[in-house]
């Protein structure tokens, strides 16, 4: 989530490059993108016909099917382990990368802009990139989206400008939600690329800061609630610190938790019924931030007793950046209470930043999957696919290209782990592993009820230990021939 925005810093300097990008590339619009067609003046929503013409919904063709504007592997009411397959997957389009996404890079400028889009940042070019989402949307046959406050609405001059900026793209969606099923799966602040949050937002040395913050978090949550979204996110790019020569961390870890507890009590004020979600991140920007990992977050909201507010929202970059694997940084939610949604993506393990790759690993997406089942789903959450376009792929049809991608990979882990799960044999081989704890010692141990003495004595009696092998090629091979 989220990390795409921070390159939109190099936009401003960059500007004359991306309308020569966009004469060159502005071909099949009936809305050209030039001065003389007031595309982009706020009087005029100004786009006309489709934004993707030439392609239809996209359908589900089967694994033999030589179409890539295709599903091979989802079906999207095909019921497996008694749900349909879009019920264990809610997949949701990331409004920030797949229409802010610019291709740029801390090495390199923009390498794309699409033919809609004209080149300013106003509100009418705002409206015209929501219509463009819904229609992505609705080809590709999904229910929901995800979107910052910034991302979907430019600021104004002041707070009160930017939220009548807000409410105007807001209004635009309501009216392309009307007759249909698409709804946020989440709505989140951007508080971390304005220089106000260049110390953090609710952990700034700054009390201007911080209340300009909750400001933001309150219009962000009424927003998302307006629209019908299902969660909302947290996600503290800069919520930490470069040092702590200079840092006071319990007086910032403690007015973070005050903020999180002031967004719970206005949750309830406004009658929003989502969940709240908080996105575990080890580093980048800052070069630590507070919600580290999934252990490290759930440490804090007990800390701070906000565990039965909070749920997390786990994106497997994150994960393996701050040294886990995605399968493990859900089954630790899983397992405390907390998986309640999943960004969808993955890194390059030869590079040590958040590419935000589309998920394209089956093996993966398996291992994630046995974890959804084992929660029994992830509703009101989903899979959001905080994933971007490749800087090299300029190509509107790129778009849908990764997407189906990255639904279809999912799905295929959906139907391997369905299958390791109805064979059952993975399950007996742990299940053997700790058999020795189904013995009345162990279901003493298990209850709290065996103490020192009591093993010592079970100890003296039984010897020295017989430790079986764990059987992890075993393992490796049931999970090997379910992909």
């Amino acid at each position: 989530m989220i990390k795409e925005m921070k390159l939109r810093g190099f936009l401003p300097v960059l500007l004359s490059l991306n309308l020569v990008i966009l004469t060159v590339i502005a071909l099949s619009q009936t809305c050209p993108a030039d001065i003389n067609a007031k595309c982009g003046d706020d009087s005029s929503d100004g786009w006309e016909g489709e934004f993707f013409p030439g392609i239809s919904k996209i359908k589900y063709e089967g694994p033999n099917s030589k179409n890539p504007l295709s599903y091979k592997w989802y079906n999207a009411d095909e019921e497996i382990l008694g749900k349909k397959m879009k019920d264990w997957l809610r997949f949701s389009v990331a409004f920030w990368h797949t229409f802010r996404g610019t291709g740029a890079d801390p090495f390199g400028s923009p390498t794309k802009t699409w033919p809609w889009e004209d080149g300013t940042n106003s509100v009418a070019m705002a409206k015209r990139r929501m219509k463009a989402n819904f229609e992505f949307i609705n080809k590709l046959g999904v229910e929901r989206w995800c979107f910052h406050d910034r991302d979907i609405a430019p600021d104004g001059k002041t707070l009160a400008e930017t939220n009548e900026n807000l409410d105007e793209v807001i209004a635009v969606a309501k009216q392309l939600q009307e007759g249909t099923n698409i709804r946020p799966l989440w709505g989140t602040a951007q508080l971390f690329m304005h220089p106000r949050y260049l110390h953090g937002a609710a952990t700034s040395s700054e009390v201007g800061v911080y209340a300009y913050a909750a400001a933001q978090v309150k219009k962000a949550m009424e927003v998302t609630h307006y629209l019908g979204g299902e969660n909302y996110v947290f996600w503290g790019g800069r919520e930490g610190y470069q040092t702590l020569l200079n840092t006071d961390m319990k007086r910032e870890l403690d007015h973070l938790a005050k903020f999180l507890q002031a967004a719970v009590d206005w949750k309830k004020k406004i009658g929003f019924t989502g969940t709240l979600l908080i996105e575990p991140k080890p580093q980048e920007p800052t070069k630590h931030q507070y919600d580290w990992d999934a252990a490290t977050t759930y440490a804090f909201l007990q800390k701070y007793g906000l565990e039965g507010e909070f749920k997390l929202n786990i994106e497997c970059n994150h994960a393996t950046l701050s040294g886990h694997s995605c399968h493990h940084e859900l089954e630790t939610a899983r397992i405390n209470g907390l998986l309640g949604n999943i960004d969808a993506n993955t890194g390059d393990p030869q590079i040590g930043w958040d590419t935000d790759q589309f998920l394209t690993d089956f093996g993966e997406a398996t291992l994630v999957m046995l974890s959804v089942i084992r929660n029994g789903g992830l509703a009101p959450g989903g899979f959001n696919f905080d994933a971007k376009l490749r800087r090299e792929s300029t190509d509107v049809e790129d778009i849908f290209l990764a997407h189906i991608s990255g639904m279809d990979t999912l799905a295929r882990g959906l139907r391997n782990a369905a299958k390791i799960i109805e064979d059952g044999s993975l399950a007996e081989l742990v299940r053997k592993r700790y058999q020795s704890f189904d013995s009345e010692i162990g279901a003493l141990i298990e209850a709290g009820k065996a103490d020192f003495e009591t093993l010592e004595k079970k100890a003296m009696e039984w010897g020295e230990p017989n430790v079986p092998s764990g059987k992890q090629e075993l393992a490796e091979i049931i999970f090997q021939s379910a992909l």
